[in-house]
């Protein structure tokens, strides 16, 4: 079994207001990933997310276009320890 790791993803652009948290959320969903998104103050979005590598590489590859309404800059990420989210769900 492929062990689980942790991705810290900061996403930048035109991305609050235009679904990116759902639709990030139901990417994840979609690829069995675990974590949570939230919008931060200064208008980008930050997302914790864990699976396998295979999982986190692709979502991090859809961080990086958006849902397609959204205008995605540069969507910076980083590892770090995993933290055993048990689903993955948006924060306000």
């Amino acid at each position: 079994m492929e062990s689980m790791i942790h991705y810290r993803i900061h996403v930048t652009g035109k991305v609050q207001g235009v679904g990116f948290r759902w639709n990030a959320a139901r990417e994840a969903w979609t690829r069995g990933i675990t974590g949570y998104v939230k919008n931060m103050p200064d208008g980008s979005v930050f997302i914790e997310a864990e699976g396998t590598r295979e999982q986190l590489d692709g979502f991090a590859a859809w961080c990086r276009s958006g849902p397609g309404r959204g205008f995605v800059d540069y969507a910076e990420v980083s590892e770090g320890p995993t933290a055993g989210y048990s689903d993955f769900t948006i924060r306000h």
